[in-house]
């Protein structure tokens, strides 16, 4: 009995400090192609972006503010901009009323086959009413028209609209022309009978949030990312390399809960190898 605890203690023993001087496996790569800290630029295949941010980010736990994170891990986070030109454009419909210039205008097309438009100005009607102290702050209709009830020197007089307000301003466009438009140069790329058609160029910017190991494509570039530390972020292209890693990693820790479960055998074999040696004959 003695020979058999001795011979599971010896099994258990070994299992241990192989267990616990293993050294596992880690991601890492020699020659990453891209090797760059927060503000450093990236160029792929043409393209440019700019390393915006690296962090670490604060994940699970939560802890209710009482006795710590509650098992809180930290990971981090990279977030990768360009600035690129796209091209957007906007229709207007004939008839419709469109803000230029802080103002508002009315479209108006003439003839299905025309190739311009025109602005006309759209009036406010009740501000230029409420600035004339001699003025009446609303409209009176009339049997043949409407009028402005204007007030001088004690003496109301009706005034037709079409005089006392002054004519609406008017800008013609046609196609090709160039305009003002929230704060860019559109150009007029098309005039049908129900619409115009304005183009123009604008800069957005596009961004990519990396994290550790994930993948990623710049360009026609694949790669995946791997962070060493806080503030480095490496890409590299070599995919298969990378998965090679994974793999001896996936081994190294069926290896090691083997081991592990020898261990926790070996050690309740004994237990019941005692435990048996101790009890009473029953002859």
């Amino acid at each position: 009995m003695a020979v058999y605890v001795a011979l599971f203690v010896l099994i258990a023993g070994g299992a241990g400090v192989l267990t616990a001087t293993a050294d596992s496996p880690e991601i890492g790569f020699e020659n990453p192609d891209v090797e760059v800290s927060q503000n450093e630029t990236i160029e792929v295949d043409g393209q440019e972006w700019v390393v915006a941010e690296i962090t670490e980010v604060e994940e699970g736990g939560g802890g209710g503010g009482h006795g710590g994170g509650g098992g809180a891990t930290t990971s981090i986070v990279a977030t990768i901009e360009r600035n690129v030109t796209v091209e957007q454009s906007e229709a207007w419909a004939n008839e419709s009323t469109v803000q230029v210039d802080d103002g508002e205008w009315r479209v108006e097309i003439e003839g299905n086959d025309s190739n311009s438009f025109t602005l006309v100005e759209v009036l406010d009607r009740q501000a230029i009413l409420e600035n004339d102290s001699q003025a009446d702050n609303e409209t009176v209709e009339r049997d043949d028209g409407e009028y402005v009830v204007v007030t001088e020197d004690g003496e109301s007089t009706l005034v037709p609209t079409e005089e006392y307000f002054p004519a609406p301003e008017e800008r013609s466009y046609a196609t090709g022309d160039s305009l003002e438009y929230g704060g860019q140069t559109a150009t007029v790329d098309e005039v049908t009978s129900g619409q115009a058609v304005l183009v123009w160029e604008a800069t957005q910017t596009e961004s990519i949030e990396i994290t550790q190991h994930s993948r990623l494509t710049i360009g026609e570039t694949e790669f995946v990312a791997h962070f060493p530390d806080a503030s480095t972020l490496q890409l590299s292209s070599d995919i298969e390399g990378y998965e090679a890693q994974v793999a001896q990693i996936d081994q190294f820790q069926q290896y090691n809960d083997g081991l592990t479960r020898v261990l926790v055998l070996a050690f309740l074999s004994s237990l019941l190898l005692l435990g048996a040696a101790f009890v009473p004959s029953r002859y």
